[in-house]
C-alpha cells in the first residue's frame, strides 16, 4: 500500500479518535482502516496506537509521528496546490508600477497582447519615476533600473536598460564638435531630474569606462518633456532608447557618439516572495520576460 496514503488514514484516526470514525470519514471500512495503520506500524517497527474492543489511544512514539506526519501531509496538499494553480486560468486585478518613459513606450504598447491572452485579468499600471515600495504600496510587480538593492523580493531579470546619447539636427547646426565624451562639457545638456545620470554621464569606450560630470541649465523629471526639449534644439539629452528611437528613425534626433555606447543598466522585475503565487502573477512575469528579456 501507499506509505503516504497510509499516513493519511493514521492521522485522521487519530484526529477522530476510532477506525470507525475514520472510515466513515474517508468512505472506506474499518477494516481497510485497521490494515493501513498496521502495515504502517510494521514499516516502522513501532506501535502507534493502542487498541481494545472498545476504546483506542495514541502511544507517546505515536503521538510524536502524528505531529510529523500532519506536517508532511500539509506540505503535500501545499504542493498540489501549486500545480493547480499553475494549470489555473489567472484571472483577477494586476497592480503593476513601471518608469514612466519605459511604461509609455515599452510596457503600454505591449498590454493589449497581454489582456488579449488573458481575458480574466485585468491591470492597474502606475507610471512614476520614483523609488515605490512594492509592499507597502500594494503592487503585485514593479519594474526597477538600476542595480538591486539587498531586500526579501524576488527578481526576474530583463534585457538591460540602454540610453542613447543624441540632439536635434537644430541644435547640432550650431554646435561646437563632439568627438569624445569629454567635449560635453562645452555643450549644452538636459538633464534627467530623477536619476544619476542628472550630475554624471558614463559611457563605455574604446579605452574602457568614461564618466563625464554634467552642469545643466535646465533639469527635468519627465522623460517626454526631456525629449520635447531636445527637438526644439535646446541641448543634449541621455536618456532610454525606447524613448528616443522613433524621433531617432524620423530625423528629429540624431545619435551621437556611437562609438562610446552608454553604460548598459540592469533592468529587472520584482514580486513580493510567496510560496504559492497566483496564477495571475506568474502569467504576467512570463510575459514580462518573453517581451523584455
Amino acid at each position: 500500500m501507499d506509505r503516504l496514503t497510509s499516513m493519511a488514514v493514521f492521522a485522521r484516526a487519530v484526529e477522530l479518535g476510532s477506525f470507525s470514525a475514520a472510515a466513515e470519514a474517508l468512505e472506506m471500512s474499518s477494516q481497510l482502516v485497521g490494515k493501513h495503520v498496521r502495515l504502517l506500524e510494521q514499516h516502522l517497527g513501532v506501535q502507534l496506537l493502542n487498541r481494545t474492543t472498545r476504546r483506542q489511544s495514541v502511544t507517546s512514539v505515536g503521538q510524536s509521528f502524528y505531529e510529523r506526519a500532519k506536517n508532511i501531509l500539509a506540505e503535500v496538499e501545499a504542493a498540489e496546490s501549486v500545480a493547480a494553480e499553475t494549470r489555473a486560468m489567472p484571472r483577477g486585478r494586476l497592480r503593476i508600477n513601471a518608469p514612466v518613459s519605459f511604461g509609455v513606450h515599452a510596457l503600454a504598447p505591449k498590454l493589449p497582447d497581454y489582456l488579449k491572452q488573458f481575458p480574466e485579468v485585468s491591470v492597474e499600471l502606475n507610471l512614476s519615476n520614483r523609488f515605490v515600495d512594492l509592499i507597502d504600496e500594494g503592487y503585485d510587480a514593479v519594474f526597477r533600473v538600476g542595480d538591486l538593492a539587498d531586500s526579501v523580493l524576488m527578481a526576474r531579470k530583463l534585457a538591460p536598460y540602454q540610453l542613447v546619447l543624441c540632439a536635434s539636427p537644430v541644435y547640432l547646426g550650431n554646435a561646437p564638435p563632439l568627438d569624445r565624451p569629454q567635449d560635453l562639457e562645452n555643450h549644452e545638456c538636459i538633464t534627467f531630474a530623477v536619476s544619476s545620470t542628472r550630475y554624471e554621464w558614463v559611457f563605455e569606450g574604446p579605452e574602457g569606462c568614461i564618466t563625464v560630470p554634467i552642469k545643466s541649465r535646465l533639469i527635468i523629471d519627465n522623460g517626454e518633456a526631456l525629449r520635447t526639449a531636445a527637438r526644439a534644439g535646446i541641448g543634449l539629452i541621455f536618456q532610454p532608447q525606447e524613448l528616443v528611437k522613433e524621433d531617432l528613425h524620423a530625423g528629429l534626433l540624431v545619435e551621437l557618439l556611437p562609438s562610446f555606447k552608454a553604460e548598459a543598466k540592469p533592468f529587472h522585475v520584482l514580486y513580493a516572495p510567496d510560496r504559492r503565487m497566483t496564477p495571475k502573477l506568474r502569467s504576467f512575469l512570463d510575459f514580462a520576460v518573453s517581451s523584455f528579456g
